[in-house]
């Protein structure tokens, strides 16, 4: 996998589209920190593809939430309802 600064995006888009058609993915940096997955989808395969990605989000945060009840013992109503918020947006956007 291929890592470019926004700088890079910005001034060499040309060599990023080319790694991303070549290897399938490419993740951008801002202020040296991953911040951006970019995934080919020309094979057509859009929805099926963004709803694995969805489903792979999901599961972060089910993992997250897992994590949090095995080192506290539990967790409130209130971290649940927050965690399950925090999934829909990161969905959303």
């Amino acid at each position: 996998m291929d890592f470019y600064s926004v700088r890079e995006l910005r001034t060499s888009s040309r060599n990023i589209w080319d790694s991303l058609s070549n290897k399938g993915e490419v993740v951008i940096t801002n202020n040296g920190k991953p911040s951006v997955l970019m995934l080919d989808i020309s094979s057509g395969n859009m929805e099926e593809l963004l709803r694995a990605v969805k489903q792979a989000q999901l599961m972060i945060s089910v993992n997250r939430m897992r994590k949090i009840a095995a080192n506290s013992g539990f967790m409130t109503d209130e971290e649940i309802n927050a965690e399950i918020q925090a999934a829909r947006k990161e969905i959303d956007e």
